[in-house]
């Protein structure tokens, strides 16, 4: 608790942003300084090579921020068959232009108080002298390396001794540090026209990928502003399509209105009716999304008729109250991730997020620069005429998305999220349920076990989630499985800052490392 709160999944992250407030900084230096350092400390999920969006409360306004990469302009269905019919999940030619480099700018440039410069200081010291590894990066980083460890350049980075870095272990990357050095001084040109661009152009050459100087210059952040939608008391925001967020705002707005229209709340939070609404409704949220959900310049289905009133009522009326189904997608009439939360005293608060995607990502990181490349291409699909298919400059449907909520009379409530692929929007439901419908703090809310749609009427939850409501939801016909492996991977970590008057509560997840501080 305090008046300027620092929350990410790492302690090192959570100290630099705090460094920021306390040498005069606002939240968003906060959050750009944490970002930076856990591209050093995190790589594992995030790097200098991800994709970045962010929701800001400037204490007067709501800000959204798109800094999600774009295809490269050699991308077509056609080019992806010829090279065996799918998009890969590994190499070149599951990259997207990177975004998070461009994210950090913006913020800065717009939002930020102190010199781009002072903010990436942290991250190059921890680059150049080194830091421990934490236990949870360290295994993650062992796994990592067993699947992307012939990637190109991935072992020379994160292998240099021919192993990856023990939990505790001090780790340096001096190429890191040089590279955010050059980032710091140039505000990004030198990533996205100059010096940098130029090794990536020619990385991806020289390793079947198409990625071009004119890619990586063609590039920009976009403010995009957010798609909301009223849960109970509070407005819930998201970042609009392709972010998967909407998937969240409609399983809201479905609870909101199910029971006779009186909404989700009328049984206890963990108790098998809570529960079996919430997997229903995120259910036909996520039937939606993986048919609707694309680079908004390329929808086929407006955000605005997707959270219509009425087609939320008509989706919420296809949930039975005592049987799990397998809903398929309707048609609305026309009409490995790192997440930080920061605020301050002033009453700015950020939600912000990056990340590789499926761990490290593509696995490619470029000789000498530290820049581990994300592997967003694979979001895209090649069912011709699907709003998702890929395409020459498009954004691919994404999985990263921070949240905000607000009061319904127009003031800050809340900067959340949670981690973990398509568990984020199914995150997002359930921290939103369970802080502002139920009233758990934040430490609570994401210290709960959480359950994940799997497919279907598979659903996974973690291993303390009450025998007793996984068997009753069994006898509704879920196919429910319990996951004691990593639940990282599985359910995601999660972050949380709530405002209460003048000052915050700050929860973060113990699945990671995770740490927030406050003053």
């Amino acid at each position: 608790m305090g008046r300027n709160v620092v929350s990410t999944s790492q302690p090192l992250a959570a100290q630099a942003g705090l460094a920021m407030l306390q040498a005069g900084g606002n939240a968003v230096d906060a959050a750009i300084a944490a970002a930076m350092v856990l591209t050093v400390v995190e790589p594992t999920g995030c790097g200098l090579g991800s994709d970045g969006f962010a929701i800001v409360w400037d204490g007067q306004e709501l800000h959204g921020l798109n800094a999600s990469g774009r295809s490269p302009a050699a991308w077509t269905p056609e080019y992806f068959q010829k090279l065996g019919g799918a998009i890969p999940e590994m190499g070149w030619n599951a990259v997207t232009v990177p975004g998070a480099v461009s994210a950090w700018v913006a913020l800065s440039q717009r939002l930020g108080k102190l010199p781009f410069a002072q903010l990436a200081q942290p991250a190059i010291d921890y680059a150049r002298n080194g830091f421990p590894v934490s236990p949870t990066i360290a295994r993650l980083w062992a796994l990592g390396a067993q699947k992307l460890g012939a990637q190109p350049g991935f072992a020379e980075c994160f292998m240099p001794d021919g192993r990856t870095p023990q939990a505790g272990e001090i780790f340096r990357s001096e190429a890191h540090a040089r590279t955010l050095e050059l980032i710091a001084a140039t505000e990004g040109e030198a990533f996205y026209r100059g010096e940098l661009a130029e090794k990536m152009a020619a990385h991806a050459a020289a390793n079947g990928g198409a990625m071009t100087m004119e890619d990586l210059a063609a590039h920009r952040a976009d403010w995009v502003g957010t798609v909301s939608q009223r849960f109970g008391d509070s407005v819930i925001h998201e970042i609009p399509p392709n972010g998967q967020g909407i998937a969240a705002l409609m399983a809201l707005g479905m609870l909101d209105r199910i029971d006779g229209g009186r909404g989700i709340g009328a049984h206890p939070l963990d108790s098998v009716e809570t529960v079996h609404a919430s997997i229903e409704a995120m259910k036909l949220a996520l039937a939606d999304l993986y048919q609707h959900n694309a680079d908004g310049d390329h929808l086929q289905v407006a955000s605005a008729e997707l959270l219509h009133a009425d087609y939320l009522a008509e989706r919420a009326a296809l949930i039975d109250p005592e049987r799990a189904s397998d809903p398929a997608y309707g048609t609305p009439r026309r009409g490995g991730t790192v997440y930080l939360a920061a605020a301050d005293a002033s009453g700015m608060m950020v939600s912000f997020i990056q990340s590789n995607y499926m761990g490290f990502g593509s696995g490619v990181v470029v000789p000498g620069t530290g820049i581990s490349l994300q592997n967003r291409g694979h979001g895209f699909t090649l069912q011709a005429g699907h709003a998702n298919c890929v395409a020459p400059g498009k954004r691919p449907s994404h999985t990263i998305i921070p949240a905000f909520a607000m009061h319904a009379d127009g003031t800050p409530q809340m900067a959340f999220g949670v981690m973990g692929g398509p568990m984020q929007s199914q995150g997002h439901t359930q921290m939103a349920l369970r802080v502002l419908r139920y009233g758990q703090n934040p430490q609570a809310a994401a210290d709960a076990p959480r359950w994940r749609v799997t497919g279907g009427k598979g659903v996974a939850v973690e291993p303390h989630f009450d025998a007793a409501v996984v068997e009753a939801l069994r006898a509704r016909g879920h196919e429910v499985t319990v996951e004691a492996g990593n639940g990282v991977f599985a359910f995601g970590g999660a972050q949380l800052v709530l405002r209460q008057g003048s000052h915050y509560i700050a929860g973060s997840d113990p699945r990671k490392d995770g740490h927030a501080v406050a003053f």
